[in-house]
């Protein structure tokens, strides 16, 4: 089977972007084998679309429904291209429905996982913290029970968490090595399952060869030019996926809002009337807590000469809510994995001063004092 689409396979790599190699995704999709039915299929990180468009030409582009996640905007419109329904953004701020999809087509970023401001990762992961493994744990609920994977990934990515991963949720694993050696990529194939129906006996052997595998112990063979075994079936759709959309408006879609809404000039009076009327007094002098107090909420501002150094400040305060998001990830006990996304405010004041003070050094900036 030749590429379709050449041109976009052959695009070096920029920006962390590194597309499935031509022989590698020739052959990968030798193992698979269309339903009788429509299929639903999906590449969660889709880059310009080629595989994720290969995939339904090989399974039958008349009744197979390709849909495909991307985070760069340049690459997310030549995916749109060549797919059915193609989001642009972070996978992360998705919403799609559940066992949606018969194939899914993983290829992640690679790397470790980057650490909040606070130094601490927001994922619950155990062993080393990877980027793969948040991918995998976010894709996993999109693909059907009997749907397949095909997984591309470092083979160091292969540790006990990934491979406990694996072998409690697929059935007929098998890996191999990508015919591009540049990354140490290997293509792991599988079925979902559910836990329960997944035999431990019949894991374990898979389970010690992927953990060879990912310790360097042994090397997979080649990723087979004629697939040798019994091919991996895509599954009929259940439906056509109820939810597929991005959970923050994409810039083009913000852009057409605003010009439809006309923003709120019109109701200008009613949202920022009281900012007009005068305030009344205190009923006695604050203190020097509560004055700081009613300054960082913007409460009060203006003109401020200090008595002992004569400095002239123009002080203007306020406060804005800032949201902080935790995801956890719980795996139930039919092997499905639940996502929950915690939302925390916190207020964070900000006080500044325009400095105005004759023979400054400062004079005519704008300092940041909190």
């Amino acid at each position: 089977m030749a590429l379709m689409f050449p041109r976009l396979a052959r695009n070096f790599a920029k920006a962390g972007y590194f597309p499935t190699d031509e022989p590698t995704l020739e052959r990968a999709l030798s193992a698979l084998l269309p339903a009788s039915g429509p299929m639903t299929i999906i590449d969660p990180c889709a880059g310009e679309g080629v595989a994720i468009a290969e995939a339904a030409h090989a399974l039958g582009r008349d009744r197979t429904t390709a849909y495909a996640v991307e985070f760069d905007a340049d690459r997310a419109r030549h995916a749109r291209g060549l797919t059915d329904r193609c989001i642009q953004g972070d996978v992360m701020d998705t919403l799609i429905s559940r066992q949606s999809f018969g194939l899914m087509w993983l290829n992640p970023p690679y790397g470790d996982l980057p650490k909040d401001d606070n130094g601490i990762h927001r994922h619950q992961i155990q062993g080393r913290p990877r980027l793969e493994k948040v991918f995998y744990q976010r894709c996993l609920p999109l693909l059907q029970y009997g749907g397949v994977l095909v997984f591309i990934i470092p083979h160091y990515t292969l540790d006990a968490e990934v491979v406990g991963w694996l072998t409690r949720h697929f059935k007929e694993l098998r890996v191999f090595r990508a015919l591009e050696t540049q990354f140490k990529q290997i293509v792991i194939f599988g079925i979902r399952v559910r836990q329960r129906d997944q035999a431990s006996a019949a894991a374990k052997p898979a389970r010690e060869r992927l953990l060879q595998v990912g310790s360097g112990e042994i090397e997979p063979e080649e990723l087979p030019a004629d697939w040798p075994f019994v091919p991996y079936t895509v599954p009929a759709a259940q439906g056509e996926p109820e939810q597929f959309y991005r959970v923050t408006p994409e810039p083009e879609q913000f852009a057409l809002e605003i010009q439809r809404l006309q923003g709120l000039w019109s109701n200008l009076d009613t949202h920022l009337g009281a900012s007009q009327q005068s305030l009344r007094p205190p009923a006695r002098a604050l203190s020097q807590w509560h004055l700081a107090l009613a300054l960082a909420a913007g409460a009060i501002s203006g003109v401020v000469t200090s008595k002992r150094t004569g400095k002239i400040m123009v002080v203007k305060g306020d406060t804005h809510k800032a949201k902080s998001t935790t995801i956890q990830y719980t795996e139930r006990e039919d092997g499905s994995v639940s996502e929950s996304r915690i939302l925390t405010d916190k207020f964070v004041p900000v006080i500044r001063a325009w400095d105005l003070t004759p023979g400054s050094p400062t004079r005519g900036e704008v300092l940041t004092i909190s």
